[in-house]
């Protein structure tokens, strides 16, 4: 990191981002006292996704766009299989779809328990990283590899690996898990829910800093549940819509310091996805012991903190486990384990929650059903404006403060969100004019 400092000037700069997926840095310019320049810098080398799907048949969309992320693959092809399923016409089994909601828990657990111990609770315990935090409090970190194993589990039986399942085909899934395969992960679930619980009574008593954000939130908004894998698109100023309709929103454009696109909404500008979003519009919608764990981990029915995020995220671990469980409970195989899926010509839109917010697919398929437009738009695309704004907020209010202390807040206000930046940088066409 490097960091410049002339009276009321000062230039912070991290090259590489440590304790984030993929490659990024940051830099913060302020002169005369003022914060004149904020940029997440996003230089990972383009994947093109949407580029070498084209002309792909629709049953390979799934598995292709799983490989974009390794820590949450189930999102890409949750979306993905919705995006399809609308495009065809396709309405699956309510069985399926519960099946489809538990392997979406697996990832929740094991996604959120990496980042709440492994890459943001260092920042409030002042260590470097997990392992440093190991040597000051091993029982915490041993608990947050559990809660990540069993997530990896739950994984496993119904996706049929952790890493980029195989299991999930548009329609539904190649097998159905036998009952008692899924009954044997209820004690281990029932214990991650014990530490689950534990985890949120441990992140209220972290040192939270005093900066409040001014969010558009914008999360699923399903009636009656807290979202995970539908419902429709919502926002904190009364947006409510379809994923089509999102879609239409959605505007993205390339900036000179991001290899991955910056979207706004159409007349609203920048928005913010993820768990601050969902909790904020759908808190009251949580089972009776996530509301307890949000009473402990010090939380009102809106977080607008962003360094609370860690304790949100405490909060979906809690619910996930306990949403895992009385899906288990009620599990009844669906036979068969996929819907019939027949192409047609047409578009269709997919949106689910990914662990780090909502994330959007759409599809142009021909009458053979093979891909001939894809759009793909994950979560830190969505947020990398509102990421910057907290950067701005947050060398407001610590300007005070000595160069390394605020070089590691910048950095902490970075992970709060938990960019994956190997999701977002993914696009087709770039033009930069220099002059």
């Amino acid at each position: 990191m490097t960091h410049r400092r002339q009276s009321a000037d000062l230039t912070i700069e991290v090259p590489g981002l440590a304790r984030v997926e993929g490659e990024g840095g940051l830099r913060v310019e302020v002169r005369g006292g003022e914060v004149v320049s904020v940029a997440l810098n996003i230089f990972e080398p383009p994947r093109f996704f949407e580029g070498f799907l084209r002309s792909r048949s629709f049953e390979e969309v799934p598995d292709v766009t799983a490989r974009i992320c390794g820590i949450c693959p189930v999102a890409y092809q949750m979306s993905a299989c919705a995006a399809i399923e609308d495009a065809f016409g396709v309405t699956v089994d309510g069985r399926v779809a519960a099946l489809r909601r538990l392997l979406y828990c697996g990832e929740w657990v094991q996604s959120h328990a990496l980042h709440v111990y492994l890459l943001h609770a260092p920042d409030f315990l002042g260590c470097a990283d997990a392992v440093e935090l190991a040597q000051l409090d091993r029982a915490a970190v041993q608990r947050g590899l559990e809660l990540k194993r069993v997530g990896n589990l739950l994984m496993e039986a119904v996706g049929g690996r952790s890493v980029h399942p195989v299991n999930v085909r548009v329609g539904g899934f190649y097998r159905a898990p036998r009952p008692e395969d899924l009954r044997a992960l209820l004690e281990p679930l029932r214990r991650a829910l014990d530490a689950s619980l534990a985890t949120a009574e441990w992140v209220a008593g972290f040192d939270y800093p005093d900066v409040e954000g001014e969010y558009l939130f914008v999360a699923l908004r399903p009636d009656g549940a807290y979202p995970i894998d539908s419902g429709p698109v919502a926002s904190s100023d009364g947006l409510e819509t379809t994923p089509g309709g999102f879609a239409e929103l959605v505007v993205e454009e390339h900036v000179e310091h991001s290899t991955a696109l910056h979207a706004r909404l159409a007349g609203r500008g920048a928005y913010l996805t993820g768990p601050l979003a969902r909790y904020a519009l759908n808190s009251a919608s949580l089972p009776e012991i996530a509301r307890q764990a949000s009473a402990a981990a010090g939380l009102g029915p809106v977080c607008t903190n962003p360094f609370r995020s860690i304790a949100v995220r405490a909060v979906e671990l809690v619910f996930a486990c306990d949403e895992a469980i009385r899906l288990i409970e009620r599990y009844e195989p669906p036979d068969p384990p996929a819907a019939e899926v027949r192409p047609v010509a047409g578009v269709g839109h997919g949106a689910t929650e990914a662990p780090r917010g909502l994330l959007l697919h759409r599809y142009a398929f021909d009458a053979e059903g093979l891909v001939r437009e894809a759009r793909i738009v994950p979560p830190t695309s969505q947020n990398q404006l509102s990421i910057e704004d907290d950067l701005r907020r947050v060398v407001v209010a610590s300007i005070g403060a000595g160069d390394g202390e605020l070089t590691a807040r910048c950095e902490q206000a970075v992970r709060n969100h938990d960019p994956c930046i190997s999701c977002a940088a993914h696009f087709l066409d770039v033009e930069v004019e220099r002059s």
